[in-house]
């Protein structure tokens, strides 16, 4: 599910942002010295400190509004080190995050719209630890996890594309869920090259002033609403490719940090909260449940390969992350029609009560999984 369109957005900053390991990276937030109280509302976006000393930095936001906000760090170009989208009226939340020196903002959304209200932040340069290799293990690994996505969608949308091209409505349909699956699975690296992501993968409700709609969604209503391939479809179909292309050239130079991978994980829950079980992703195809399978997989992904640390850290937290994870595995297999990757029930078969079933798993999945930045960085 595509966000609101952006110039660029990073998920953390990256002591070097294309090597295959990285050390020294992190300063500990010892005695929450690095801690910033941030309190949103409607109209302003206060702070408790204007600076910090580089390493983790963590901003204990209050939504003291009447709209959901989002929060994000940022450079002055609108580049995002890291965010957390729908913080509710009357909720906190804590974001953790890595920061080297520089000058950046901390930036309150009132309704997830807009510029927003800002905040100017120094952080100074400070001291770094060595960083525990086994989180350097996990990053590499992620990168290389990442990259493998891309490199299997790529084909699968040549497939997607081919049937659309060739007029093969049926055959487009079937291909257009596993087309997407490597994309899902790694949204938030995906969603890091924010040029890309709005003509990749937009809703109809979710295009900006002026946008033309392109990518999967827009194919997506021309197969199953529409029920016809045109000229123009064609065309989209060319485009996806070389948009997604562009993608798969640019995961390897993507900023990964322990907490941007634990933060990316949180956010494949939070796409699975507010457009998967909802129906609101696939409401065409009614495929929902493969994209829904698919963030799963990733945030599972990313917390397994950051689990040795967070298990010595906290290990109650990760006992309970394998508990919710394997809770909710067991829920979606519930739903499979095979034991395909893509293949699950349409739907738009899957009840009110069921939907609620599922919402809830996620939600006792995602409340434990906010904590894992934290733990990964003690």
């Amino acid at each position: 599910m595509s966000r609101r369109a952006r110039t660029f957005r990073v998920g953390a900053i990256a002591c070097a942002a294309t090597a295959l390991s990285i050390s020294g990276c992190t300063q500990k937030d010892k005695g929450g010295d690095n801690a910033i109280q941030v309190t949103a509302a409607d109209t302003t976006c206060d702070t408790s400190a204007k600076s910090v000393s580089a390493g983790q930095v963590t901003l204990k936001i209050e939504n003291k509004g009447s709209k959901a906000t989002e929060v994000e760090i940022v450079f002055p170009d609108d580049r995002i080190v890291s965010e957390k989208e729908n913080i509710g009226p009357g909720t906190k939340y804590t974001l953790t995050a890595e920061v080297k020196a520089g000058s950046y903002e901390i930036a309150c959304r009132p309704g997830m719209k807009g510029h927003g209200v800002r905040r100017k932040l120094e952080v100074s340069g400070g001291s770094t630890a060595k960083r525990d290799p086994r989180l350097d293990k996990a990053v590499a690994a992620y990168r290389q996890y990442a990259q493998d996505q891309a490199d299997e969608t790529v084909p699968r949308a040549e497939t997607f594309a081919e049937a659309i091209k060739s007029g093969d409505l049926e055959a487009a349909k079937k291909a257009y869920a596993p087309s997407r699956v490597g994309w899902e699975r790694t949204e938030p690296v995906a969603e890091s090259f924010g040029d890309i992501d709005p003509k990749t993968d937009t809703r109809a409700d979710g295009l900006e002033a002026g946008q033309k709609w392109t990518g999967w969604h827009r194919l997506e209503k021309a197969l199953w609403q529409d029920k016809k391939i045109g000229s123009d479809e064609k065309t989209l179909a060319d485009q996806l490719v070389t948009d997604l292309k562009d993608w798969q050239r640019r995961v390897g130079k993507a900023e990964i940090t322990p907490t941007s991978m634990a933060n990316g994980a949180k956010e494949l829950l939070d796409e699975v909260a507010t457009g998967k079980v909802t129906g609101e992703e696939d409401r065409y195809s009614h495929t929902d449940l493969v994209d829904f399978n698919g963030n799963v997989e990733g945030a599972q992904k990313a917390y397994e390969l950051l689990k040795p640390a967070a298990s010595k850290n906290d290990p109650a937290l990760a006992k309970e992350l394998d508990k919710q994870f394997a809770a909710l595995d067991a829920l979606l297999d519930k739903y499979r029609t095979t034991k395909g990757a893509t293949d699950f029930v349409s739907y738009d078969k899957v009840t009110k009560g069921q939907r609620k079933e599922l919402s809830d798993a996620v939600n006792a999945l995602a409340e434990p999984l906010s904590k894992l930045a934290a733990a990964v960085v003690k």
